[in-house]
């Protein structure tokens, strides 16, 4: 059965959409953009900044279900600009240092707010 999750670590769903959801067993996070959990946004930033809280907006949205980031089976990045790869790679890796998720990244015409990363995830429970 589908459950909501919602947390305080992570910018309110301002859409038809949950931040994310669960069966129970698997969590699906909603794309998470480089805005904090008060708002504002950071699409001046650099994308090293922006991949940072759009991850860190996921690691709260997983702690409310009792996750951490190394039960993320599975990440999804859209970049605005795939140069700027290399950049959202190490800030990444902080988050995954050891057994990484699997991962897509791919460009895409726009993202929302004009943002240069959104990133998704599907995270697992033992």
């Amino acid at each position: 059965m589908k459950r909501v999750i919602s947390s305080h670590d992570a910018p309110e769903a301002v859409g038809a959409y949950s931040q994310a959801t669960t069966n129970g067993n698997i969590v699906f996070t909603a794309g998470q953009i480089p805005m904090t959990p008060d708002g504002e946004l950071l699409d001046d930033e650099p994308i090293a900044v922006q991949t940072e809280q759009s991850l860190s907006n996921i690691r709260g949205i997983l702690a409310e279900e009792g996750l951490e980031m190394n039960d993320v089976l599975k990440v999804t990045v859209f970049l605005d600009d795939i140069d700027s790869f290399d950049e959202m790679n190490e800030s990444y890796s902080e988050y995954f240092d050891e057994d990484p998720p699997a991962r897509s990244a791919v460009e895409v015409a726009n993202l929302p707010k004009g943002v240069g990363v959104e990133i998704e995830a599907v995270a697992a429970k033992d």
